[in-house]
């Protein structure tokens, strides 16, 4: 219990002062009877672990005249805004970010043995320096950095400090280049500015690649001019009756603007030939028998697919796809492919190898759901596997064989990874056909040994979807994927040897307190030991 000062003799009080200052850890400038300083944040105590942390040194302190010095190049700049309109409103400091002066936090562009998204952060009494080869890899740094503070830094009113960094070096890159999460949309809508908000958690965690499920049986959400019924009357409804929505092109240029600022790629999803019943009853032509369905608001799925044998419907592929991969300056478009239980194999097939060319006529590479693997993957696309650890031998095999040929994976193992399913019965919102999946068992897993007879080499990342069946509200998301999202993402950075559940939960445990900070109401799941 905190003493009362008007009770404690001075004397004392001094001399626990120059104790604490002669460990280094009373607030520069502090007026006195301040509270002491709690210890630094330690270097390896952040999410995704880290690849290489060397702790030592005196921390350094961020005081009203620390600066952010940048090398001069836009990139670091861009990254340096960022910073300073992170920790400025927290702090209160003006936090100038300058091309000249030294000291303070500095973000430095250079050669060296980094990678696409590697970093080096070090930290000691004069300062902070983050280097790079790319502004990605500074900004990957920055969210060490962040994670480096105390969670008090992720307010947007003054806070009381102190801001100490540890002292010590922190050598980092990624172990896959794809580390993503999926949201649907077409359940339920969700806003330009729920998904903005979505974007900044994923940045946190370093995730890079935001897969946005645009079409689907209940809703179509992207604006296509010409086919315009598709949003219009497509998007107009949701699971439950609601009134649905769609993107605007404008609205859908400001998600990829937006998530390229935070080093993200948006991967569109277009999911056919089933999953398709708002496009079918938007235009009569695009089912075999020329007649629309009524709008779809429920949650089945395997009823609908787009008719293989019409001309119409490859029409419809080309415009959609043309104009989709306009809007997106991503390596990707995903083209679905799941559950087509309506579509004949021979007619999949058929289907699978008219539309990959299509996709790449215009640019982009395939990502397809793993059934991409049971017709003839074009070369170069990715295959996105969503089994569980249960499923038949034989579709596992499939997805080993097309591997070994050269298809890449994206591993989304559903009793994993995904993160509409509940942790427990009585979890509130989510769906249990995968199984009760707690923080343990989405955590508890090497993506690197988890297909039989698929080579490490052809594993190319992982990615956490959210399905959203029963989620409605920004906080329905956060619930669903935190803590469980933070897992997906050190799964997807952090090396291998990283990994391991017991250390793995005591600094998960230490990201509760910003996530309340942030204001994300997340899963207190028994597992992890949350600060009281």
């Amino acid at each position: 219990m905190r003493r009362n000062h008007s009770t404690t003799p001075r004397t004392p009080r001094v001399l626990g002062a120059l104790l604490l200052a002669a460990a280094g850890v009373l607030t520069l400038g502090a007026a006195p009877g301040a509270r002491p300083a709690a210890a630094p944040v330690p270097l390896g105590r952040v999410v995704p672990a880290p690849a290489s942390v060397t702790p030592g040194g005196t921390p350094y302190r961020i005081t009203r005249a620390t600066g952010i010095h940048v090398d001069g190049s836009a990139g670091a700049r861009g990254v340096g805004a960022y910073l300073a309109g992170l920790l400025r409103p927290s702090t209160g400091y003006p936090l100038p970010v300058t091309d000249h002066g030294s000291g303070g936090i500095r973000l430095h562009l250079a050669a060296g043995d980094f990678g696409a998204e590697g970093y080096r952060l070090h930290s000691g009494a004069g300062g902070v320096t983050l280097t790079a080869r790319t502004p990605a890899g500074l900004f990957h740094g920055v969210q060490t950095l962040r994670q480096l503070l105390p969670a008090a830094i992720e307010r947007r009113t003054v806070q009381r400090g102190p801001w100490p960094i540890a002292g010590g070096t922190v050598q980092d890159r990624p172990r896959y280049a794809y580390r993503g999460a999926m949201l649907d949309v077409s359940r339920h809508f969700f806003t330009v500015a729920q998904v903005k908000r979505y974007i900044d958690q994923l940045a946190l965690y370093k995730i890079n690649e935001l897969h946005l499920h645009l079409s689907d049986d209940q809703g179509w959400r992207i604006a296509v001019d010409s086919w315009p019924r598709l949003a219009s009357y497509g998007g107009s409804t949701q699971v439950g009756g609601g009134r649905g929505g769609h993107y605007t092109k404008a609205d859908y240029r400001e998600i990829v603007r937006y998530a390229a600022s935070r080093y993200l790629e948006v991967v569109p999803e277009i999911d056919m030939p089933g999953h398709t019943n708002a496009a079918l009853a938007s235009y009569a032509g695009l089912n075999c028998d020329g007649t629309a369905p009524p709008l779809y608001t429920g949650t089945q799925v395997g009823f609908s697919s787009l008719c293989v044998s019409r001309a119409v419907t490859y029409d419809f592929v080309d415009d959609v796809v043309r104009e989709l991969a306009a809007l997106t300056p991503g390596r990707y478009l995903h083209i679905g492919g799941d559950e087509a239980h309506s579509t004949s194999h021979a007619d999949y097939v058929t289907f699978m190898d008219r539309v990959q060319p299509v996709v790449a006529r215009y640019g982009k590479k395939v990502i397809g759901w793993h059934q991409l693997t049971g017709a003839r993957p074009a070369r170069g696309a990715l295959a996105q596997y969503w089994g569980q650890d249960g499923t038949g031998a034989a579709e596992k095999a499939q997805v080993a064989a097309a591997a070994r040929n050269g298809t890449g994976l994206i591993l989304s193992p559903a009793d994993r990874f995904y993160l509409d399913m509940k942790y427990t019965r009585s979890t509130r919102i989510g769906t249990d056909w995968a199984g009760l999946v707690e923080v343990k068992r989405s955590y508890d897993w090497n993506p690197g040994a988890y297909l039989a007879g698929v080579p490490a080499s052809a594993v190319k990342g992982v990615e956490a979807p959210l399905w959203t069946e029963t989620v409605k509200s920004s906080a329905d998301i956060e619930y669903l994927a935190f803590p469980r999202l933070a897992g997906a993402a050190e799964l997807g950075w952090s090396p291998a040897a990283a990994h391991g559940w017991n250390g793995y939960k005591v600094r998960l445990a230490a990201q509760g307190p910003r996530w309340t900070a942030l204001g994300i109401r997340y899963y207190r799941s028994p597992q992890v030991p949350w600060p009281s």
